[in-house]
């Protein structure tokens, strides 16, 4: 008995020595709580049961959302014909548009694309990204319920990369739109669109940031504010909704930013507030009628303050402004700070280009500004860009120009006289159309005659355009490489 005393009683002290020393180390272990556990506590344990978790603790559910948003997106199914001529030494062109048959030798590339859009009207209309369907020569769109239609465009504005099509189908189910200025970092937002051809596809993850400028667009008047989401978002997403937890759309997703071309953290949707009002005038009036402010402009950081010694650390400095701008005519100064438009706090470029693009010419907007420490609020009357407040009318020659994707200029005599040409006008600039899908002309091209007519003025080239149906011809030079050099395509 003496022995296993011997035994026990060690063992007994080393146990409490243990667990005395175990307490002292991690004193944290006694108070160890859980909202959602009941603890019973004696000298040296804690006997735990578990409930249900409270009411408004549940884990976030997606499921009603999905469901209500997932009718109001569709697949949209595009064919582009790509055709490329090639004329052989001695090849007579002008036998093949002017004789009794054209059938100038050619390869066809036919390129299928996708693509997701969002139903806005039970009546068939649907907004997508404008480079979904830019030179498609067919539009398919597949219904949520496996339905298929072909689509017309209503109108396309490629300065924010919507589009307006239409399908012929009636009692739709649109989606609602939700207020973008509203939507704040850190909300929760789902994609729903079709990537890689996989239909009804559904994301979920966080706005990360807003009023982003990803110089994506490469359009002179392009209006880059995108809202940007951890969304999961690739090909085929484009033109699809990025929407709040009540299913209300707040953006178009139409880029990823990507080094391999799939989903890598970010994705990028245009606002809501843009995409209303680009749908809206494409609708009504074939065209975006678009508020121009007359400034040029710069973030302030703090380089600037230093640079310019401003009283404001918030704000958008304006370097200069348009002889005849809106901003000049109301009284804005070069080195004002815009800090707020219509009692929105304007904090970069890309908010300032949102707010007034969502504006047109006519409208009156009331701008806050810092002036040498001085803030001043004062009415501008927006104007369009040729600076008047005319709403501006789609004509036959604007529809033709821009179905060939050029703008063109008169071309100076001297100029002529030095290629030892005698007519001319000059391609300024070349955009989707006609002219970049069907041939390899670039800017600076001359144009001297169109299906063997000269051409002396832009009034001219646009008039015969109007009545030319079939095969075209265009026949110019380059001022920066000799020869003369031909582009044909059909109408």
């Amino acid at each position: 008995m003496k022995k296993i005393a011997v035994y026990l009683i060690p063992a007994i002290l080393g146990s409490v020595f243990t667990l005395a020393i175990g307490y002292m180390v991690y004193p944290e272990v006694q108070q160890y709580k859980n909202d959602n556990v009941k603890s019973e506590t004696t000298d040296f344990a804690h006997k735990v049961s578990y409930t249900s978790p409270a009411s408004g603790t549940e884990l976030i559910d997606f499921t009603e959302t999905a469901s209500q948003v997932m009718p109001t997106v569709v697949h949209i199914k595009t064919e582009t014909t790509l055709r490329t001529g090639a004329y052989p030494p001695g090849y007579d062109i002008w036998q093949e548009f002017f004789g009794p048959h054209w059938n100038m030798p050619q390869q066809e590339n036919i390129q299928h694309g996708a693509g997701s859009g969002v139903i806005v009207s039970d009546d068939g209309y649907i907004v997508t990204n404008n480079h979904v369907i830019q030179q498609a020569d067919k539009i398919e769109v597949v219904l949520n319920n496996k339905q298929s239609y072909n689509a017309e465009v209503i109108g396309t504005d490629p300065n924010t990369d919507i589009a307006l099509i239409k399908i012929s189908a009636a009692n739709l189910r649109p989606i609602k739109f939700a207020n973008s200025d509203n939507v704040k970092v850190g909300e929760w937002v789902l994609a729903v669109g079709n990537p890689f051809n996989l239909t009804s596809t559904v994301t979920a993850g966080i706005v990360s940031a807003k009023g982003r400028n990803i110089n994506i667009l490469r359009q002179k008047y392009a209006i880059e504010s995108f809202i940007q989401t951890d969304a999961a978002i690739n090909p085929g997403n484009s033109g699809g909704a990025l929407t709040n937890m009540h299913g209300d759309l707040v953006g178009i997703n139409t880029a990823i930013a990507s080094p391999t071309g799939s989903y890598s953290g970010y994705g990028f949707a245009v606002p809501a507030n843009i995409v209303t009002k680009v749908i809206y005038d494409l609708k009504k009036y074939g065209l975006v009628q678009r508020g121009f402010i007359g400034v040029s402009i710069r973030d302030v950081d703090s380089k600037l303050i230093k640079e310019k010694d401003l009283a404001v650390s918030e704000g958008v400095f304006i370097a200069d402004l348009l002889e005849k701008g809106a901003a000049a005519k109301a009284g804005l100064k070069k080195e004002d700070v815009i800090i707020e438009i219509d009692e929105i706090a304007v904090n970069s470029t890309s908010e300032l280009q949102e707010i007034i693009g969502r504006r047109s010419p006519g409208d009156v907007v009331a701008v806050k500004i810092n002036r040498n420490g001085t803030e001043k609020l004062i009415d501008v009357t927006l104007t369009n860009k040729d600076g008047n407040t005319t709403l501006t009318e789609k004509s036959e020659s604007d529809g033709m120009v821009a179905q060939l994707g050029i703008s063109l200029k008169e071309v100076d005599s001297a100029v002529l006289s030095e290629l030892n040409i005698s007519n001319g006008i000059q391609v300024k600039e070349i955009a989707d159309g006609l002219i970049r899908k069907h041939t390899t002309m670039r800017d600076g091209f001359i144009i001297t005659k169109l299906n063997n007519s000269n051409i002396s003025d832009v009034e001219q080239f646009t008039e015969l355009m109007k009545k030319q149906n079939g095969g075209i011809l265009i026949e110019g030079v380059y001022p920066d490489v000799p020869g003369t050099f031909y582009y044909a395509f059909g109408m």
